[in-house]
């Protein structure tokens, strides 16, 4: 009973897990519907641990459920879009405003970390942990503040974010980025934070928030008009 008890928990968090790395590269679409007898096929497991993983997915807002209609993917508009990388910009601002230049060395480690998981996920081929690689990065250059309110606010919007960050990688990728192209700008970001000039990272940063987001619109438009 108590090895039950234990295996359980470890195999609705495991079938979770996958499922949002599905969501997160793009293998299951925004507003998809998931069907369960296709992911219990795919992922080796029995409806009640799936709909427990479910469960967690919806509780994070990775998902939407509704009575009789089951699940689905949740769907970002471009307003909601617009809103949550808008706050992500002024959270980073004040993070780099307050923590650049970096008084305490050990803080740059997560960030070196969760940039080396980027280059390896880059190498895998893997968008769905290198989307929640990247959310960890840019919650490192938050945590360099040392500012727990901040850090609070930023993990409040973290699921949100991660589906923001899911359509960019997607978005740039299909248009003009490949994955190392997208690492090597963090790469950049995390070079000019060591060097400690907060000017250079808040003009680099500008290119992951709001701008970024407008500049893909603008080319999604060019290329759908092309497409008529």
């Amino acid at each position: 009973m108590t090895e039950q008890r234990l295996r359980s928990p470890s195999l609705v968090q495991l079938a979770a897990d996958a499922i949002r790395r599905m969501i997160l590269a793009g293998e299951l679409a925004e507003g998809e519907r998931l069907i369960e007898e296709r992911l219990t096929e795919q992922l080796g497991i029995s409806r009640p641990p799936l709909r427990e993983a479910l469960r967690v997915l919806e509780q994070e807002g990775l998902i939407v459920t509704r009575p009789r209609r089951g699940s689905t993917v949740a769907t970002l508009t471009d307003q909601d879009v617009f809103e949550i990388l808008t706050l992500r910009t002024a959270l980073e601002r004040l993070a780099i405003e307050l923590g650049v230049p970096v008084r305490f060395p050990d803080r740059l480690k997560d960030a070196q970390e969760a940039l080396a998981e980027m280059e390896r996920c880059a190498d895998a081929e893997d968008r769905g942990n290198l989307v929640q690689a990247g959310y960890r990065f840019h919650a490192s250059l938050i945590a360099l503040a040392g500012h727990r309110r901040l850090e609070e606010a930023y993990a409040s919007v973290q699921q949100q974010l991660l589906l923001c960050m899911a359509r960019n990688l997607y978005a740039r990728e299909h248009f003009y980025e490949d994955l190392h192209e997208h690492v090597g700008r963090h790469r950049t970001l995390l070079e000019l934070v060591e060097a400690g000039d907060p000017a250079a990272v808040l003009a680099e940063l500008a290119v992951h928030g709001e701008r970024s987001f407008s500049d893909l619109q603008s080319n999604a438009g060019s290329r759908s008009a092309r497409d008529l």
